[in-house]
């Protein structure tokens, strides 16, 4: 099992910035692929970002650009760094993680966090 942890949520003005962090435990050989994925109220869970374990990076369109997703394997950390944030950004962001590549902008994680709320103000 994995155990994933968001924090660094929160409420920002539109044009601002914040950064999300997970941190991993449990059978971390699990997590050769984190990802953020976000979901507003009464959508469906979009992906946002995701890393493999030696740094490949993808993004969704509308994050590109903004958003920078980086890891720390030694400490078992995954950072979202966004920037130039806009309300359209409102969601809980959820950390998840898998064994492989394949499908990595798909939902198919084999574990997930809780959220974190971020919410940006117009």
């Amino acid at each position: 099992q994995v155990q994933l942890v968001e924090s660094g949520g929160g409420l920002v003005q539109a044009g601002g910035s914040l950064r999300l962090s997970c941190t991993a435990s449990g059978r971390t050989e699990s997590t050769y692929v984190m990802g953020w994925f976000r979901q507003a109220p009464g959508a469906d869970r979009d992906f946002v970002a995701g890393i493999s374990r030696s740094g490949s990076t993808f993004y969704a369109d509308s994050v590109k650009g903004r958003f920078t997703i980086s890891r720390d394997n030694a400490k078992n950390l995954v950072y979202l760094q966004m920037n130039s944030l806009n309300p359209e950004d409102t969601a809980v962001y959820y950390c998840a993680a898998k064994r492989t590549i394949l499908g990595v902008r798909s939902p198919a994680y084999d574990y997930w966090g809780q959220g974190t709320q971020v919410t940006v103000s117009s």
